[in-house]
């Protein structure tokens, strides 16, 4: 897979992304992520990204020009038009969905915004879907799109270890995980699960199916209505919520 990312900061997402799990992809040639000075493709001599909207208003909008220009040029070092992303509070939030789907494209061009956004012709031209973190305005989008860019690509094959490392976690089937622990086996005066010591799988595993339902129950109970569950599973949770049970405890 290969990434471009478009920002007037690239020192700032690269010292990030070239680091822990996504820095040893890059090295291993799992992935190709280059970041490209928005800057080094204007044509104002002061090196200006930026002017006065038209309408008036406040701050300041990225201008199409450069923007379009260090696109172009992605296209021709790379040889193909990746697909374009704009980080954006306007657009389609991030999930553990989105993620997958963007794992299975081959390259892409992430731009990430300033001030108090970009000239929308220039959007209207390259960009093929905007991309939110969530309902909340950040200062530019170099943070979204490390995070973007940190969720797809931990999914492509070969940076974990094994699909194991993402199909047990929250948002992939749907639940959130299970908790998680680790040595001493006594911390604090609290102990780890026993059946998490007893070396038994079968248990183990079904405490942990249970400890996801019991967890996403607590804190994203709007999740369990597209949740895939069984049998076991709903009977488990009615437990939670019959008479004598956790939730009348919670209450």
């Amino acid at each position: 897979m290969t990434i471009d990312i478009a920002t007037i900061f690239p020192e700032m997402v690269m010292a990030v992304l070239g680091e822990s799990i996504i820095g040893r992809a890059m090295a291993d040639g799992l992935v190709d992520i280059r970041c490209h000075n928005i800057r080094d493709y204007t044509l104002d001599k002061h090196g200006r990204v930026d002017d006065y909207p038209y309408g008036g208003g406040m701050g300041m909008v990225m201008q199409p020009e450069p923007i379009f220009r260090c696109f172009e040029a992605v296209c021709a070092q790379r040889g193909d038009r990746p697909k374009a992303v704009y980080m954006s509070p306007q657009g389609r939030v991030l999930t553990q969905q989105v993620s997958r789907e963007y794992a299975g494209e081959g390259s892409l061009f992430v731009l990430c915004g300033h001030y108090e956004g970009v000239d929308q012709r220039v959007l209207d031209e390259i960009v093929d879907e905007e991309i939110s973190l969530g309902d909340f305005v950040l200062t530019g989008g170099e943070i979204a799109a490390m995070a973007f860019v940190d969720s797809v690509v931990r999914l492509c094959p070969g940076v974990l270890s094994s699909e194991d490392c993402f199909t047990e976690e929250s948002h992939w089937n749907g639940l959130l995980e299970y908790p998680q622990y680790t040595r001493p086996p006594v911390w604090q005066g609290r102990e780890v699960p026993p059946v998490l010591l007893s070396g038994h799988h079968a248990n183990i595993q079904r405490y942990r199916r249970e400890e996801a339902l019991r967890n996403t129950w607590k804190k994203r109970p709007d999740m369990l209505q597209t949740a895939p569950l069984d049998g076991a599973d709903r009977a488990f949770l009615e437990a939670l919520t019959a008479p004598g049970g956790e939730w009348e405890e919670t209450v």
